[in-house]
């Protein structure tokens, strides 16, 4: 008896290995591919929708802007496109979320340094504070990446219509005057397609690496 399965033994190995590629196979097929969802302004917590399109269901996309960085230059949609990008709201005066967020920044920054599809974005929503110059000087104190990481400031119109309308991120401040904002600890993923495919605590380390993970399985996409 012995004497037979030896002499079957290398068979045996090779079923085996072959056995076990098919059911790896089966499994990758059958396994449910990872998709991110596309958020829609009807889908968001309504204090951070406009109210003029918190009824969209779909189709919603990022719109076009123009916007001056750190370095004075105008940074528009066509600096980001067929990238994916992390988006996110902040003032540069700020002593509470705002110095967590922006270390977070960093940190995506750093993780994401040699992968050339993906950016980050930072609109500053007291922009008649955060001059030109200031953003530099808080982008140099940051370690900010120019080639990577743009600090935005300019129109204050146009920043908060991009906030509230585009990437359903910001309060408003309800002071009485119609463009003051409240910002969040947002970070929102944006797709090559200009969707919004996540929101994530910036605060929050478990969130920056539910990013990084979801920032992979969005180039899978």
């Amino acid at each position: 008896m012995l004497q037979f399965f030896s002499r079957f033994k290398f068979l045996a190995i090779v079923l085996f290995v072959i056995s076990c590629i098919i059911i790896t196979i089966i499994y990758q097929i059958l396994k449910p591919k990872e998709v991110l969802p596309v958020f829609q302004p009807a889908g968001v917590n309504t204090e951070l929708v406009d109210s003029t399109i918190q009824h969209v269901k779909k189709y919603h996309t990022i719109t076009d802007f123009s916007l001056t960085n750190q370095n004075g230059k105008t940074i528009t949609q066509e600096d980001y496109k067929d990238k994916i990008y992390v988006a996110d709201f902040f003032f540069t005066t700020c002593l509470t979320i705002c110095p967590i967020m922006t270390d977070n920044m960093v940190v995506l920054q750093e993780k994401l340094k040699n992968d050339s599809d993906v950016m980050l974005l930072s609109h500053s929503v007291t922009p008649v504070i955060d001059s030109v110059a200031q953003l530099k000087k808080y982008a140099l104190e940051k370690g900010v990446n120019d080639a990577k990481w743009n600090l935005l400031t300019g129109d204050k119109k146009q920043i908060y219509a991009l906030a509230r309308k585009s990437y359903l991120a910001v309060k408003e401040d309800g002071n009485g005057d119609e463009y003051d904002m409240i910002h969040t600890e947002n970070f929102i993923l944006v797709d090559q397609k200009k969707r919004i495919r996540g929101f994530y605590d910036g605060t929050q380390e478990e969130d920056i690496e539910q990013l990084l993970k979801d920032i992979q399985i969005l180039k899978k996409d």
